[in-house]
């Protein structure tokens, strides 16, 4: 099945179609969709066979192929050359790169430039024709997985009540919609390897970008990574400029609201995926995570300091 989805993929993209001499290679890392090495003419391309049903969890191939075009070219993420449709399958150059282990990326020099790379496609990305708003993807994954008869932790109530807590009070001071990538962890950052030049720093998988909130990307990123709190400050420091009481707090706040999606996801993937992966282990993962974060000492003054106008 894989083997003639690929085949049949290459068929429409003209460049490859006309090669004679192509190698396909399948590439690890992905759990939603397959990637695969596409070698042709002495050069390499990376096609993405989005996985089925993957509508059903909020993502739309037409606004990650935009998010993905507008970050090639400026520079943040791998170039697409080509774009399959209907499919939304998506072409871009191979990085020839690797990757960077956690405690790695966490390093003062990484994080100015990961924030680099944030902030331009925060600041100079195109307006994009879908939202991430986790309030709203929450629920709408809560709604499929009931479709789905899918397992609820027993303390679902209390963790939905945290959640509207954080929302309301977010709301009182509501953020402005940035172009955002919303799925920062560590598998989808790429050191770039240049031959006698210093490589970039390049940013995979757009499949989740969309208009929502910068501090919901600097969160996304920061519990991806187990950033402590000096490493927050210091990715604050290098965002904004400075460290304010207000952008500490949204961050904190942010992040369980972050893991609550990464649980979902998991949750929904018990009852959507017919992949042989532990999709409630990783659910219950992060529902164990989100826990800490929801019952630290300074979960009341986090929720009084957004407020603040």
């Amino acid at each position: 099945m894989t083997a003639l989805a690929i085949d049949k993929a290459i068929a429409k993209v003209p460049f490859l179609a006309e090669s004679k001499n192509i190698k396909k290679t399948p590439l690890s890392g992905g759990i939603t969709n397959l990637n695969f090495r596409i070698d042709a003419d002495g050069k390499s391309y990376v096609i993405r066979l989005a996985g089925d049903d993957t509508d059903k969890l909020g993502i739309r191939r037409d606004v990650e192929y935009a998010a993905n075009k507008a970050a090639g070219e400026l520079g943040i993420a791998p170039e697409v050359v080509f774009f399959i449709e209907p499919e939304g399958y998506i072409v871009t150059r191979f990085i020839n790169g690797k990757h960077i282990p956690p405690a790695e990326i966490t390093k003062h020099d990484n994080i100015r430039r990961v924030v680099r790379k944030l902030r331009l496609f925060h600041r100079r990305g195109p307006e994009l024709k879908g939202e991430f708003n986790v309030f709203r993807r929450v629920e709408m994954l809560t709604e499929v997985s009931k479709q789905y008869n899918c397992q609820f932790p027993r303390d679902w109530d209390w963790i939905m009540q945290k959640k509207t807590e954080v929302e309301k009070a977010l709301l009182k001071d509501p953020y402005i919609p940035r172009p955002c990538h919303d799925d920062l962890l560590n598998l989808n950052w790429m050191d770039e390897e240049v031959a006698g030049e210093l490589g970039e720093i390049r940013l995979l998988d757009w499949e989740y970008a969309g208009m929502g909130d910068i501090l919901y990307d600097l969160a996304n990123f920061s519990h991806h990574h187990g950033l402590n709190d000096d490493q927050v400050r210091l990715l604050l420091q290098e965002y904004f400029g400075e460290v304010t009481p207000k952008h500490f707090a949204r961050l904190n706040l942010m992040w369980p609201m972050s893991e609550l999606h990464e649980a979902m996801w998991g949750t929904t993937q018990t009852g959507l995926s017919k992949l042989e992966e532990d999709f409630q282990g990783y659910a219950d993962l992060w529902f164990g995570r989100l826990r800490e974060r929801m019952t630290d000492y300074r979960w009341e003054q986090w929720l009084e300091e957004v407020a603040k106008k």
